[in-house]
């Protein structure tokens, strides 16, 4: 099968259906081909279907309905054949984390039958694309969540393959690694294969050649990334020169009928509008001289919010029931002085020093490994430092670790409740550990069941919540006691656009009345929302400053309007150049 380019055809999907249990089926009529020399994106939100997708084109699963045809064999009666001749990395990739990275590779050129004979070559090829012939040696579970890709993505090219499936390989990795997976993978269809990249990131999307968009188990749309933002061209706007907190003024832009959506963008606000003709009505309801609208290039996630209808509105519930902080004595609310953490002879932080007055969200940026976390932990208590000194609500997390961490909230990057807890025990154990009690206990749980819309879930099992429903969850139980600072790390990683937007809209309310926020992402529009942001490299900070500031240190002629993810690479490969000088 061709295409009228010429390009091969190497799936064909017809009408496919697949259904667990009596509900929705998890795919729903899904039809669409995917090419030889192109990356295909998979995209969607968790549970739009893409990983089940994925695997009925490994054969591992069986259509309820429809046809699926990949390498010219028919996926039901033809699997064994297809999975000779795929490459396939899943989801949840599965290295042998005490094997090193070369005993890995063994093992899967064993599975892969590849010949003794080849494999020297084909190992040398590999480490060297993948830039891992340094480590060899080193345990697999010992690698970067990057690193942990790269050799994922050599395991599964054991075999050069005529079509590579990657599900979601960009997931918790730094924007560094990412670029590089995707550098690696565009070398890949120069030699004409075939690649699916399943994907939660809507900028991925527009990086592939064509996409399969997905949600809810239907196909919305299929074709290239720029036939999507076409829609809403000319209706994409950004407010500068904005008087007053930013975060009111969008909450307020989101409750009116003519914006469709918008997101804070450092000292701006970016903004949908339902019409291309809205933007001087917009502007009028703004009401301020200095205020600007100018027109901004249309984004495929400004496309797909606007079809799914728009953001979540600026209301939060949340934030409504949350008491004023008082603004005290000035006195800042997180403070890291020399923050310095060991183990062994490696030092995974390095006199980290900043501070967060209260009602400001700061941002902790970095790769992979950089030392974010270890510098999160250790200022919420769950590290102790080595040197330096940690304080929150002005406790001393040395001395005072029990009462400053009665005055946080903490969303823990992996979803760190208890599965087997149905919802509202849950709640009720954190309320319990937050030292809640009584009508007060009682008020708070069922308060938080209903801003986060968790009512008819109340009864079911954690573990079996969809990922953004996990993501409410824990954000309604770090924030049952009203705490004073909210520690969030990595909070909305993998969840789709619209929870995403829910969970930002709470935040912003949260931090207007008052509330401290320390967030780690990997999202670089969401580092936008914070007012400063230290950006951490091999255990140090190495940039400090509003998302402005930071993009403005690395404007050139040629690049006047950096973005987010454009400061965070410069800057961190300016800090190698000076390294190694």
């Amino acid at each position: 099968m061709s295409t009228g380019d010429g390009k091969p055809v190497l799936v064909r999907l017809a009408g496919v259906v697949k259904r667990f249990g009596d509900g929705a089926p998890a795919l729903d009529d899904v039809s669409g081909d995917i090419r030889g020399g192109e990356i295909t994106g998979l995209v969607g939100p968790d549970g739009a279907g893409k990983t089940t997708l994925i695997r009925l084109m490994t054969g591992l699963m069986q259509p309820e309905a429809g046809r699926i045809t990949v390498l010219d064999h028919d996926a039901r009666a033809e699997a064994p054949a297809i999975q000779a001749a795929i490459g396939y990395m899943p989801q949840r990739f599965g290295l042998y984390e005490d094997l090193s990275v070369q005993e890995n590779l063994d093992l899967y050129a064993d599975m892969r039958g590849l010949p003794h004979r080849q494999r020297p070559a084909v190992f040398d090829e590999l480490l060297t694309f993948t830039d891992l012939k340094r480590f060899t040696a080193r345990l697999a579970g010992k690698l970067s969540g990057g690193m942990k890709q790269k050799l994922g993505l050599a395991c599964a090219l054991i075999r050069k393959p005529r079509l590579l499936l990657l599900d979601e390989p960009g997931v918790g990795v730094d924007p560094i690694s990412r670029r590089e997976l995707w550098k690696m993978v565009e070398n890949l269809t120069d030699e004409g294969i075939g690649v699916v990249w399943s994907t939660a990131y809507l900028d991925e999307a527009e990086a592939c050649d064509r996409v399969l968009l997905m949600n809810a188990g239907k196909l919305l749309y299929s074709g290239a990334p720029s036939g999507l933002t076409d829609r809403v061209a000319g209706r994409v706007q950004r407010l500068t020169g904005i008087e007053g907190s930013r975060r009111r003024l969008l909450a307020r832009l989101l409750d009116e009928d003519r914006v469709v959506d918008g997101v804070i963008q450092g000292e701006a606000i970016r903004l949908v509008l339902a019409e291309a003709g809205d933007a001087d009505a917009v502007a009028k309801a703004i009401n301020t001289d200095a205020t600007r609208l100018v027109p901004a290039t249309p984004r495929f996630e400004d496309a797909f919010v606007d079809m799914l209808g728009g953001g979540p509105g600026g209301r939060s519930a949340l934030a409504e029931a949350q008491a004023p902080r008082e603004t005290g004595n000035g006195r800042p609310v997180i403070e890291a002085r020399g923050l310095t953490k060991r183990f062994g002879d490696f030092t995974a932080a390095d006199r980290i020093t900043f501070d967060i007055p209260r009602g400001q969200i700061f941002g902790l940026l970095g790769p992979n490994g950089a030392g974010k976390s270890t510098t999160f932990k250790m200022l919420c208590g769950l590290l102790k430092p080595t040197e330096g000194e940690g304080r929150v609500a002005g406790f001393d997390l040395r001395r005072d670790a029990a009462e400053a961490r009665n005055r946080l909230g903490y969303m823990a990057q992996k979803f760190s409740l208890y599965g087997d807890l149905s919802v509202a025990q849950n709640l009720d154990f954190f309320a319990g550990v937050y030292g809640l009690s009584g009508a007060r206990r009682r008020e708070r749980i069922a308060m938080m069941l209903d801003i986060f819309d968790l009512k008819r879930q109340a009864a079911m099992s954690a573990k079996d919540l969809p990922l953004g429903l996990k993501q409410r969850l824990a954000l309604a139980a770090a924030v049952m006691h009203e705490p004073e600072a909210l520690f969030l790390d990595e909070p909305t990683s993998g969840v789709d656009p619209i929870t995403r937007r829910e969970f930002w809209t709470h935040i912003n309310g949260l931090v207007e009345k008052g509330v401290t926020v320390l967030v780690t992402t990997h999202f670089m529009d969401e580092a936008e929302y914070c007012d400063r942001i230290s950006l951490i490299y091999r255990g140090k900070s190495i940039a400090l400053g509003s998302p402005d500031e930071l993009k403005a240190k690395v404007a050139k002629p040629d690049r006047p309007d950096p973005t987010m993810e454009d400061a965070f690479i410069s800057l961190i490969e300016a800090s190698e150049q000076e390294a190694a000088a």
